[in-house]
């Protein structure tokens, strides 16, 4: 199998992470009516992929690809994630993903938060960082497509235009992480930040954060 397909597979919907069930505080932003449309869904991704936990989220697999003390990443991204729920979401998928990814390939991988997880994975598997870190964003924006098309009266078509609209800013930022040192991990997502702590109180909801 190539590493291009089992990457595809990694970061396929259907792999059981649980991401479906996850909207990254994006649930509260739409009962907010901050996010009401395809334009203000995309201004939202596009914050949180250039400025937020998208690119966080890269540096940090950039880093646990290549590094020599994997807990010392790991450790950052829990301390960095900026809620209980951003936390959860973040340990629950990798330790979900590090489960998989064991009892599949044989990945001597366990309890790391998810960009931690992927990247051990990738590097284990010898899939290229700059193969890795495109598709890993991609599929975070694909995600919280799906949760607004949920929460939302998005058609799909508008949906799809939204992530091609993002694929630029994915590979740009993408191609930033692979030399971006942790120590200049930073967020100024702040907004989104605020909407996942929020979320914690919001009823109803439908996503576990």
């Amino acid at each position: 199998m190539s590493a291009s397909l089992i990457l595809m597979q990694w970061l396929s919907p259907a792999f059981p992470v649980g991401a479906f069930a996850y909207s990254h505080g994006l649930e509260q932003a739409v009962a907010d009516g901050t996010i009401a449309d395809a334009d203000t869904l995309q201004a939202w991704l596009t914050a949180l992929i250039t400025q937020g936990s998208g690119r966080s989220d890269a540096i940090l697999l950039a880093a646990a690809y290549t590094a020599q003390d994997t807990h010392h990443v790991d450790a950052t991204a829990r301390a960095f994630a900026a809620s209980a729920e951003r936390l959860q979401e973040t340990v629950l998928q990798g330790t979900a993903f590090c489960d998989t990814a064991r009892a599949v390939w044989g990945i001597d991988i366990a309890d790391l938060t998810y960009p931690v997880a992927v990247a051990r994975a990738a590097a284990a598997m010898q899939i290229p960082l700059a193969e890795t870190l495109p598709l890993y964003l991609h599929a975070f924006a694909s995600n919280l497509v799906s949760v607004t098309q949920r929460a939302l009266p998005l058609g799909q078509t508008d949906g799809q235009r939204v992530l091609a609209a993002l694929s630029p800013l994915i590979s740009d930022v993408a191609k930033e992480a692979e030399t971006t040192p942790l120590d200049a991990l930073a967020s100024t997502s702040f907004a989104a930040d605020i909407a996942a702590m929020r979320h914690e109180t919001l009823q109803p909801r439908i996503f576990r954060t």
